[in-house]
Formats: structure tokens, C-alpha cells, sequence
């Protein structure tokens, strides 16, 4: 069945498909949101499996920058002594950090994005 013959599975809304030029895409998706929501009505992004897809913010609201730390460590395989070793940050620091018990500085932050290949600014 085509695309836009389809019928919506509920009786309440209507699924919406447009086709346009992908250079422009970007631009017509964000002006097009703005439309939806000043007329009131909720905006859903979807991927291409028909996901809705959301922030990281969204999915996780209460994510510390040590819950952060923790999870890019454990990303790249490395334990708390390696990383310790590869930022010249002590094993303990790091274990506090982790726990929310140390905060994380801008110097140490540097260093440990650098170490985990990720943006600093996301221990922040």
C-alpha cells in the first residue's frame, strides 16, 4: 500500500508524510516545528524504524556528570587505575567524581575527555 494512502491506526490523529529536497531539509523540518507547536499541537520526531526519538536529557533526567564519567570509562574499557594513569588524575579523585562526591573541575574535565574521547564539556 502506498505511503500516503495509509490510514492512521487511531481515530484521533493523522500521520503527516511530506517529501522534500534533502539541502533543505534542515531548514523546512525546523520552521515546520515551530508551525505545530504555535498552533498547539505536540511535535514527535521519528527515526527511520518509526521510533520517536528523544534527548538524552529526556531518556535520562537525573544523569550526574559522574553517572557521565563513569558510563565513557566503562565505554572505552578502561578501569579507574587506567585512566588514573592515562590523566594523571589520582585513582581516589576519580572514584569520587564518579560517586558525586568530588566535583569535576574544568582542568580535571579536560583531561578526562581528552583520556575518554568525548567533549569535556559534558562533565560540566
Amino acid at each position: 500500500m502506498l505511503e500516503l494512502t495509509r490510514r492512521s491506526i487511531t481515530k484521533d490523529s493523522v500521520d503527516f508524510c511530506v517529501r522534500i529536497p534533502a539541502k533543505e531539509a534542515a531548514k523546512i523540518i525546523e520552521s515546520t516545528k515551530s508551525f505545530w507547536l504555535l498552533a498547539g499541537l505536540e511535535v514527535m520526531e521519528k527515526n527511520s524504524e518509526g521510533e520517536e526519538i528523544i534527548t538524552v536529557d529526556e531518556a535520562f533526567p537525573d544523569v550526574t556528570p559522574g553517572d557521565l564519567l563513569r558510563g565513557a570509562r566503562f565505554r572505552e574499557d578502561m578501569t579507574q587505575i587506567e585512566l588514573a594513569a592515562a590523566t594523571g588524575i589520582h585513582k581516589n579523585n576519580i572514584s569520587e567524581m564518579e560517586r558525586g562526591v568530588r566535583p569535576i573541575t574544568l582542568e580535571m574535565a579536560k583531561k578526562l575527555g581528552e583520556a575518554l574521547n568525548i567533549s569535556y564539556k559534558s562533565f560540566l
